[in-house]
Order: structure tokens, then sequence, then C-alpha cells
């Protein structure tokens, strides 16, 4: 399952399309909140989008899983079905892709998706405040694989489009409607090279 994934927005696109979304941005916020990153795995810390009023949203930096249950490793992905994430806490990942491995021994690749159509993506994630020194954290949803992503794995993680960003957020729709795959053709895939998944 998706433990990593890239960054590499410019703040100014973000900006951009956080008005087009009549999405409020707080003043304090510069493009330091959004430096680009190569690479954010398990452990490292990342940004995230959430509330932080009506019609605004904050940038945050978080750490990438949470902590790990008992003997068990950090959780960084959560199923996404039959849960109704209605405590607050819901997030959104900007990046410019996410990587996955076909998971297969013999022949294990990497793979990078890219949404069509938008200039970065949104994964739909939740987070858990901090405690006894540690950062607040955050996990990914996941969903069945759809048309673009299940030759490669038989889970993924929730794309969202930006007409649905404000609709997680604020939890305008009901998970089981938002929380899918998105249509054949929506994600772009290829073939990650070294660079792509090398040190940041």
């Amino acid at each position: 399952m998706c433990s990593e994934y890239e960054q590499r927005i410019c703040y100014a696109e973000y900006s951009n399309v956080m008005q087009d979304l009549a999405l409020g941005i707080p003043p304090r916020q510069s493009e330091l909140d959004l430096a680009p990153r190569a690479q954010i795995k398990i452990g490292d810390m990342g940004a995230v989008i959430r509330c932080v009023g009506d019609n605004t949203v904050e940038l945050v930096q978080m750490k990438f899983g949470f902590p790990p249950a008992r003997k068990h490793g950090p959780v960084f992905n959560i199923r996404s079905q039959g849960k109704s994430f209605s405590d607050g806490h819901r997030c959104l990942i900007p990046a410019s892709a996410f990587l996955e491995s076909t998971g297969r021994r013999r022949s294990k690749g990497k793979y990078r998706f890219e949404l069509v159509g938008a200039p970065f993506m949104a994964i739909a994630a939740i987070w858990r405040p901090g405690g006894k020194s540690q950062p607040s954290a955050f996990a990914m949803l996941t969903t069945h694989p759809g048309f673009d992503v299940k030759q490669f794995h038989n889970r993924q993680v929730v794309v969202l489009r930006p007409s649905d960003w404000k609709a997680w957020l604020d939890l305008e729709r009901s998970p089981a409607e938002l929380l899918q795959p998105l249509s054949r053709g929506s994600l772009k895939v290829e073939e990650a090279k070294p660079p792509e998944f090398g040190s940041s």
C-alpha cells in the first residue's frame, strides 16, 4: 500500500487553486509551509490541509503515520469503508504524485500516479493531535482500486479532485460517496525512475 508520495507543488499554484475553490488562506502562510519535496515517506514530516474556521484552510506540518500500536509499525493507511469520520479530524494531503510498488517479488517495480487535468492532487486523510513531545500525525485513507490502479495493487489511496476537497473537509457528503476511486483515465501512470524515489 502507498507509503510514499512526492510534493513538488508551487505555493503560488496552491494559492490559486484555493482561491478558485473559495477557500481562504491564513495571512501568516507562505511558501515555507509548502516547501517542495521529492520524496515523503513514513515517519517524515509533510504538509496537510485542514479547516481553520469557516471557508478557511491552513497548511500544517505533521508526521506521516500514526505512532505504532504495541509491537506493530506505524499506521499510515486506513481503510475508509464503513467509517463515519465525523470526529472533525479530516484533512487533505497535497501531492504531485503518489507511488506504489507492484508487490511482485520477482519483478517488483515502482509506479508513479499523477492526477490528470489538475495542477496537483489531494489524498483524503485523517489526523491525530500529538502528545508527549510527539507531533500531530496523519494517515492516508484507502479504498478498493480503480481501473488505473488495480493492475498494480489490490488497494489504493483515495484521491480527491479539487471540486471535492471542501466536501471532505466539511463532510458535506457521505464518506461512502466521497471516498471512491476515480474513473478510468483519471490517473496518469508511469514507471518511476530511480531519481523519482531516491533521496529528497
